[in-house]
């Protein structure tokens, strides 16, 4: 299967500061894209496309703002997220007190880092690689969510209250007299959930469940795909 190549994007007005942290990830063997206006990256953003995004938080060209007051960096990464576009963001900014207040701001707002211009190499470079890292990360949580969540979408509406009993701990006989229905019953439908499930232990299948109960997977009445 192909993979990727992760994907660093560059944006920040100042064209000699933008064209030396290219140079820098390059020779670091980072592939890189670079944009002096933050509608210009807007308009080339790919979320499919794995990796980061180092951006001053003065950039140009966001709402027209042309960087008053800082907020373009700031308001894109609110644009990302809102658009459901999430991105591992590192933040540059100068070293004057507003600037340092930006990158608390910035850091609340869920920046991955926020350096301070004029980048040290080494520590830009690291802080690019965590960012990566970081992306990786995300990504592959999210898919193993969505594959949890697509087999739990397999589930009858019995199976899913079986499955509701199993991770809360109950045992057969304490969930048949729950559910009202035979013991040897319940037996079956565990079987099957945990077949559906792709589970190959009790461990297993609860860490998976608890993964996703927190975002409300369970319907409310479950899938009525049988009455059993």
């Amino acid at each position: 299967m192909h993979t990727i190549e992760p994907l660093t994007y560059l944006v920040d007005g100042d064209a000699g500061a933008l064209k030396d942290m290219a140079c820098l990830l390059q020779a670091a063997g980072l592939r890189v894209a670079a944009f002096d206006r933050t509608d210009g990256f807007l308009q080339a953003h790919d979320p499919a496309t794995p990796g980061c995004a180092v951006i001053d938080v003065r950039s140009p060209g966001l709402n027209g703002m042309d960087g008053m007051d800082g907020m373009d960096g700031l308001a894109l990464l609110g644009e990302l997220q809102q658009g459901g576009a999430e991105r591992a963001i590192v933040f540059v900014a100068g070293g004057g007190a507003s600037d340092v207040a930006l990158g608390v701001r910035a850091m609340k707002a869920g920046a991955v880092d926020f350096l301070i211009k004029p980048l040290e190499a080494d520590g830009f470079i690291a802080a690019v690689r965590h960012a990566l890292a970081r992306d990786a990360h995300e990504r592959a949580v999210r898919l193993e969510l969505q594959r949890i969540r697509a087999h739990l979408d397999t589930l009858t509406r019995r199976e899913q209250q079986v499955l509701r009993h199993v991770v809360s701990g109950r045992l057969n006989k304490q969930i048949a007299f729950d559910l009202g229905i035979a013991e040897k019953t319940i037996k079956v439908h565990r079987a099957r959930v945990m077949e559906k499930m792709g589970a190959t232990s009790l461990a297993q299948l609860v860490r998976e469940t608890l993964e996703l109960e927190a975002g409300a997977v369970f319907a409310a009445d479950g899938v009525d795909k049988d009455a059993g």
